[in-house]
C-alpha cells in the first residue's frame, strides 16, 4: 500500500495502469480521481496546506483500516497540495482486490475518510477574495455508514 502526498501534477491514467499492472492476483481494480471544482469558472485557484509526516501517517492509518475490513491486494492514495487550478486532479484512490465488492467498498471508504478526516486545509481563491473550505454536513454523514 502506498501513500503519496505531492505538489506535482500526476497522470491518473498512467498511475492506474502502473497500479493495475503490479496488482498480481486481482480480479478487480477500482479507482477514483477527484478534480478541483471550479464553481462555474468563479474559482481562480485552490490552495491546499498540510503538515508533512502527519498527513501521510493519517492516510496510512485509513488504508490500514480499509485493509482490516476488506480483502485487499493493494491500495494507492495520491493527494496534492499547493496551488491548484480548477479541473486539476487533486487526489486519486486506487484499490485492488480479488472481488469487486471489496474493491468498491474499500475505495468508497477511503474516499469518504479522505474527504472528512485527512489533515488538509483548503482555501478557495476567487476574484472577490479567499475563503477556507468548511466541513460539510453531508461529508460527515457519509462516515456514519462505515
Amino acid at each position: 500500500m502506498r501513500v503519496v502526498v505531492q505538489a506535482e501534477a500526476f497522470d491518473a491514467g498512467a498511475e492506474l495502469n502502473a497500479f493495475s499492472a503490479q496488482a498480481a492476483g486481482a480480479g478487480a481494480v477500482v479507482s477514483f480521481t477527484g478534480l478541483v471544482r471550479d464553481n462555474g469558472g468563479a474559482l481562480s485557484m485552490m490552495e491546499i496546506e498540510h503538515y508533512p509526516g502527519m498527513t501521510e501517517k493519517a492516510i496510512a492509518a485509513m488504508m490500514d483500516q480499509a485493509a482490516a475490513r476488506w480483502a485487499l491486494i493493494d491500495a494507492l492514495v495520491i493527494h496534492r497540495f499547493g496551488r491548484l487550478a480548477g479541473a486539476d486532479p487533486i487526489m486519486m484512490v486506487a484499490v485492488a482486490s480479488k472481488h469487486r465488492v471489496d474493491a468498491f467498498e474499500a475505495a468508497e471508504f477511503l474516499m469518504d475518510y479522505l474527504k472528512s478526516r485527512a489533515p488538509f486545509w483548503k482555501k478557495e481563491i476567487s476574484a472577490t477574495g479567499g475563503a477556507w473550505v468548511a466541513a460539510r454536513d453531508e461529508d460527515e454523514a457519509a462516515l456514519k455508514r462505515w
